[in-house]
């Protein structure tokens, strides 16, 4: 079988693309470190309640203006609820669900999260304006799911 010559070009262009993407992604991950984590921090999600530190959830402070909101995530609920922190304050939020997928999302700022049962989601926020920061799962978590939010207080 005889193919035309710009046939061969484009077979050979497209072949030259694929090798070049494997090759950057492959150093992206392996030499940069930016894959994804893969099964990095994982408890068990039937005991939650019994694994440090999700058995104790609260706000805990850190050091000077550094909170750590230890945070797990249910049927239609927040635990802990209300959330009070200072102006200037970093805060960490260290998060798991008990039952299904949820997603965390802090109104008016970067912070969106999808929190898998059994893995434990880490993410970090400085609250520098005061006010009240709405808090709302982002994922469809059941037929209650628009009722789950809550506020984070900054003084």
């Amino acid at each position: 079988m005889k193919m035309h010559r710009f046939e061969e070009i484009w077979l050979i262009f497209a072949v030259i693309i694929i090798i070049g993407s494997m090759v950057v992604t492959g150093y992206q991950t392996f030499a940069l470190g930016m894959g994804p984590p893969s099964h990095k921090e994982t408890i068990d999600p039937q005991k939650v309640d019994q694994t440090a530190p999700f058995d104790n959830p609260g706000v805990f402070e850190n050091g000077e203006n550094e909170y750590d909101v230890v945070m797990t995530l249910e049927a239609f609920n927040f635990n802990p609820g209300d959330i009070e922190v200072p102006v200037g304050s970093t805060v960490t939020f260290i998060m798991t669900s008990k039952d299904v997928v949820h997603g965390m999302q802090i109104v008016d700022t970067n912070v969106n999260a999808m929190i898998l049962p059994g893995h434990i989601q880490t993410i970090s926020q400085t609250f520098n304006e005061p006010g009240e920061y709405l808090v709302l799962c982002n994922e469809y978590c059941g037929v209650g799911h628009q009722l789950m939010s809550t506020t984070i207080t900054v003084k």
